[in-house]
């Protein structure tokens, strides 16, 4: 367990947004990894993640690099254990069992309370507990638990908050107290951390709340966005957040396919739908990054996004992955576009805590996630067959633990 964990300074925040927004979160992060000179992505002090973004945050600070992850999520084929969104689409038919066995009860007293008063209650009042019976999700997401126990029970990993170099808080909601928790924070950090991404990711409506130690958890995302605070409370001075999902504008909108569709509501419910929950989270994140220039004025909190005109972003199904080295792509080059766009608002708060903005890396023309990450594959792959690969990976994730082994053992 380490007991010497360092005063936070640098921390990233993640926000949700499902597998759309893990991805996306992916590319910045490639992005901003090779263009901050003096901002190690697996050596932050500390990492907030909310729904999507807790599987990020929790494999950045298990060590796992963002070209790993890309590896992992985005080009799967070539991953040892390679993510598939189908696990997030299996029907939670246990859910359905449960509430489906209480109809019989439910109706039995339905009717007696009818039958008892007619005029007084009348039918459909004394019906409506029925509605008790509605599964509380329609898909099982168990398999965000499992995947992630699998993953980070490979070597130099774990599944225990206590055991990393880094502070790792992952946010869920309290069902029933509407409260924020951390888990990773005193008093939560013995939960496994793949039970509270899991937890952190329960999408009411999408996925049953997640049971933990007799509390029901839903995502994180209910009462804020980022999160960043929690970092921020802990001592944080530069946080880096990403925030996959804006509201979007379809008067700017530049996407050919949708040059047309500059009403939303021709779309339908789901469009509109998707607008709404967008815009809520989205003006509820700019408050709290108000308050957090108030209340943390010797903080710096800088925050990337998609453009709102970003057709791609808004239209692509948030649980397809067929588009993923497309959009991680676009992430990627958005990212680096606004980095430099940026540069002279980032650079002096940048300084500030020790890193810099490479022109150099964000000016070359030929640079692209898709070539990045062949180049690597190509290195690793040289001269190797699958096992040696493999055995290869091993070694990387042992480097790793020796290197959170010698973070740990310095001084705080």
């Amino acid at each position: 367990m380490n007991s010497t964990r360092r005063q936070p300074h640098t921390a990233l925040a993640l926000a949700g947004g499902g597998p759309l927004g893990a991805v996306y979160e992916i590319g910045a992060v490639m992005a901003l990894s090779e263009a901050l000179d003096g901002l190690d992505f697996n050596d932050l002090d500390a990492y907030v993640g909310v729904s999507a973004g807790g599987f990020i945050a929790a494999g950045l600070a298990n060590g796992l690099s963002p070209a790993y992850l890309c590896r992992m999520f985005i080009d799967s084929d070539s991953a040892e254990i390679p993510f598939e969104s189908g696990m997030l689409l299996k029907p939670a038919f246990g859910e359905y069992a449960r509430r489906g066995a209480t109809v019989p009860a439910l109706l039995f007293e339905s009717l007696r309370e009818y039958l008892r008063s007619p005029l007084r209650q009348g039918f459909l009042a004394s019906f409506q507990r029925l509605s008790r019976a509605i599964p509380t999700g329609i898909f099982n997401n168990a398999g965000i638990d499992e995947f992630l126990r699998r993953l980070f029970s490979l070597p130099g990993l774990s599944n225990d908050f206590r055991r990393l170099g880094s502070r790792l808080f992952l946010v869920a909601t309290d069902l029933d107290s509407g409260t924020s928790v951390a888990f990773g924070s005193k008093g939560h950090e013995h939960v496994p951390i793949s039970t509270a991404v899991q937890a952190s990711a329960a999408l009411p409506g999408l996925f049953p709340p997640v049971e933990i130690e007799g509390r029901w958890y839903v995502d994180g995302a209910l009462k804020k966005t980022l999160h960043a605070s929690v970092a921020l409370k802990e001592g944080a001075r530069l946080v880096i957040c990403i925030n996959p999902l804006v509201p979007f504008d379809a008067r700017h909108a530049s996407h050919e396919r949708h040059l047309k569709q500059r009403r939303l509501v021709d779309g339908g419910l789901p469009v509109v739908l998707a607008q709404t929950f967008r815009a809520i989270i989205h003006s509820r994140m700019k408050t709290g990054l108000a308050k957090y220039d108030i209340e943390y004025r010797d903080a710096d909190v800088i925050l990337f996004e998609p453009s709102p005109d970003d057709a791609d972003m808004f239209f692509t199904n948030m649980f397809s992955y067929a588009d993923r080295k497309r959009l991680s792509e676009q992430a990627y080059q958005k990212t680096r576009e606004e980095l430099l766009r940026r540069h002279d608002e980032l650079a002096p708060k940048l300084a500030r805590h020790g890193v810099s903005i490479n022109r150099a890396v964000l000016t070359d023309p030929h640079r692209t996630l898709a070539r990045r990450m062949a180049r690597l594959k190509r290195s690793r792959a040289r001269s190797m067959g699958l096992t040696a690969l493999r055995l290869s990976d091993t070694l990387d994730e042992l480097a790793l633990a020796l290197k959170r082994m010698h973070r740990a053992q310095r001084p705080a």
